[in-house]
Formats: C-alpha cells, structure tokens, sequence
C-alpha cells in the first residue's frame, strides 16, 4: 500500500491508525535487519523472560529462531503507564499547508503521527495511554487506559488537533504542565512533543514546570519539533519578507541575509542553553526535524522503555 494515499488532501488524516501502523511495521521490518534484530521480537508482542518467571508462556518457537528466551505478552498486562502531551498553539501549525504528504508534515501533524506511532506500539503491549492536550486552554484529557474505545478516542483527539486551525493562541506550557502533573499520580512514561515557543513565561518557569513532572519519579520524554530548515537554519532566499509571529501577531519586515548569522547564532546558543538545562533536571532531550522519518521517535522510545524499570 502506497502510505502517501492514506493521507487526506483536505488537510486531516484519511486514516491516522492505519498509517501509524504501517510506519511501525516498516521500523520493526527494518530492525529484523540490524543489530535489534532480537529486540524487534521483545517490542513488538513479546518480553525478555527472567529467570525465575514460569516457564508456561515461553515461544519456543522464537527461540529456535533468535537462541534467546521471550515470553508472550497477554491482554491483561499492562506493564507500562505512557503519557502523551501535544502543544497545540498557533506556532505548532507552522507552516500552514492545504495538504499533508508523509513527506510533508507541519508541526503539528508531525507530532500527532509520532503520538499515533508510539501509541500503535503501546497498544501491541498492552501499556496503558494517557493523552494532554494544551495551548493557551487545555484543550484535551484522558488518563491513561489500554482499552480499544480509549485508544480509538484518543486517534480522534489526533485527527480534531491536525485539523484545527488556531489563530493567536499562545503557549502556556509552564502553567498546563503544573496542570498535568497534578493529574498523573502512578509512576509513567510521558511525551511532550512541542517547539518550545513561549513569550509568556521565563525559561526557569518552564523547567520549574518539567521539574514538577518528574516529581513522581516520571521519566520525562522532551520531543523538541521544529523546521530545521527555517527556524534554525533560517533557510529563506534574499528577497524582502514579512515575518509574523502567529501567537502574538507582531511582524517585522527584513532581507533574510541581513540577520541570517546573528539568527543562527542566537539559535545555536539558545539550542546549547535548552540541551544543558534538560540534562541537568535529567529530562531526555530529542530534536524532531519535521522533515526526518520517525526512527529518532521509535528508537528513543525503545531505548527508553528498556530503562523505566
């Protein structure tokens, strides 16, 4: 099935599960490939068995294949708590597109795909999955369950969130991360997928927020989703432009290459600032390149995984 089909040219996902699914398959057929050849198996419906567990549910059948021991994963384990958390301000729909492609993904559908992808590997695991969505309102919640209906409703916030079009709506993630935090009492994994644009409140109120996350001993998972190319890179040709912030409305007219150094300069800098600041409240930092396939996405969660213990 060609993935760039299932995608619905009228800006939304034709069929955001299928697509999640068939992005998985193609990361698991790939590892079956690599070093993580016997780590695929585990990932997908099967766990590392431990000596000492009965040896009732082993597959043998995959030892004889890998010369390692799995057990089968059954529908009343639920080993893992995971937390979803989509910034879904005005910035997050950076750049504006009539249609998406797998190709060609905004911000947001960017960040709503990853979340469909990693919630497609929790439900073969039968984990548990909570969803936070938030901008200038909190938009979204749902604590964290394994059920199908849980999972399908939590699909349609996704599809609700790519399709929405919000217009000046700021970011307060300082004040719906205390929010949040409040709300996920067990132990979890969470995900915050968001470009860290904020006017509103200072960088040590926001990681005051992150902080009150892993009070509960959270490991906190910091998908940072930008446009490389632009917001980074400031990749624009040299031909006079109006730039607009989308949260605050202000603009500003300028040639690209009268600033494109300092720009990237700052960036860089600010980049250098955000990395140290998350190892030091030991928050795991993974740049998103909107442009990028989604292994960082996959990879950083099964490394992840296998350290939440």
């Amino acid at each position: 099935m060609d993935l760039q089909q299932e995608l619905n040219k009228v800006g939304g996902f034709k069929n955001l599960e299928l697509l999640a699914k068939q992005v998985v398959e193609g990361f698991i057929s790939g590892m079956h490939k690599s070093p993580f050849h016997g780590f695929s198996a585990e990932f997908a419906e099967h766990k590392i068995y431990n000596q000492g567990e009965s040896t009732r549910h082993i597959d043998w059948k995959l030892f004889a294949k890998t010369d390692k021991l799995y057990t089968k994963r059954y529908d009343d384990e639920t080993n893992l708590r995971c937390h979803l958390i989509i910034d879904n301000s005005s910035s997050m729909h950076y750049p504006k597109m009539k249609a998406f492609s797998l190709d060609t993904l905004n911000k947001i559908a960017f960040s709503t795909l990853a979340s469909a992808v990693l919630m497609s590997i929790l439900k073969r695991q039968r984990d548990a999955v909570g969803m936070s969505i938030y901008s200038d309102s909190y938009d979204f919640y749902a604590p964290e369950k394994g059920s199908e209906r849980h999972h399908q409703m939590l699909l349609n916030a996704l599809n609700d969130v790519v399709v929405s079009k919000p217009v000046n709506r700021t970011t307060e993630t300082y004040k719906y991360l205390h929010l949040i935090a409040e709300k996920i009492h067990r132990r979890s994994m969470i995900f915050l997928f968001t470009d860290m644009f904020q006017t509103a409140e200072s960088e040590d109120k926001l990681f005051e927020a992150l902080r009150h996350l892993k009070y509960n001993k959270h490991e906190v998972i910091l998908f940072h989703v930008i446009d490389k190319a632009k917001e980074v890179d400031f990749d624009f040709d040299n031909t006079p432009k109006r730039f607009i912030d989308v949260e605050t409305g202000d603009r500003i007219d300028l040639y690209a290459d009268n600033i494109k150094e300092s720009y990237k300069e700052s960036v860089k800098q600010y980049l250098t600032d955000l990395k140290l600041k998350c190892a030091q409240y030991k928050i795991k930092y993974v740049e998103a390149d909107i442009h990028k396939n989604f292994d960082t996405i996959l990879m950083t969660y099964m490394v992840e995984r296998q350290k939440f213990a």
